[in-house]
């Protein structure tokens, strides 16, 4: 069998895409260099070339598999609709009900977070990413007269919590709710953002 070396992008791409699988798989904790060179058949040496550390690996996989979702989450926002139908849009998307993916991935990885430093700053700024996306066209609908919110910052935080705190109960102890009251309660948050 012949292989085709790789670029060194696409070699680090290859490794990142095993690492989130190793990480869904495993889980932060429990994730070891050995686990990711052994699903691609490299060497431990191969990752620790282009990651240096586990911690450099876990903070690359995470920014790589949530900027999926960010370029999702930038096109759904950029849509020539109004900003509320742009906003029930995303909201819909990202809500653990939705088609979103990675809520394990983001679980596991604000876990982490908590005691890898490399990690909780990739996070933060991917957090600060999806809040300001919101807040953005939050203000946007506010300045059309789509809507009426005093403060669309603080607005996308509470929004994004809501949902982050939606996902941590559907993920973690999933059947407690159904789906269709899950979306009846977003919708009700959004409505109570906006002043609709």
């Amino acid at each position: 069998m012949v292989r085709t070396r790789l670029t060194v992008e696409e070699r680090r791409t290859e490794l990142l895409r095993a690492a989130v699988g190793q990480i869904e798989l495993r889980g932060v904790a429990a994730l070891r260099i050995a686990d990711v060179a052994a699903s691609l058949g490299v060497s431990n040496a191969l990752v620790l070339y282009h990651f240096e550390t586990k911690e450099k690996l876990v903070a690359a996989a995470f920014a790589h598999a949530a900027q999926g979702d960010l370029d999702q989450l930038h096109a759904i926002l950029s849509r020539h609709d109004g900003a509320l139908a742009r906003l029930r849009a995303a909201i819909r998307w990202y809500a653990p009900t939705g088609s979103a993916k990675g809520w394990r991935l983001w679980i596991e990885g604000w876990a982490a977070a908590l005691r890898e430093p490399a990690l909780r700053e990739t996070a933060a700024g991917l957090d600060a990413r999806w809040k300001s996306a919101l807040a953005e066209v939050i203000a946007h609908g506010t300045a059309a007269g789509e809507f009426d919110c005093a403060d669309p910052e603080a607005a996308a935080w509470r929004l994004t919590a809501f949902l982050d705190g939606l996902a941590v109960q559907l993920t973690c102890y999933p059947g407690g709710l159904e789906p269709a009251t899950l979306r009846t309660w977003i919708d009700e948050a959004v409505t109570r953002e906006l002043g609709l």
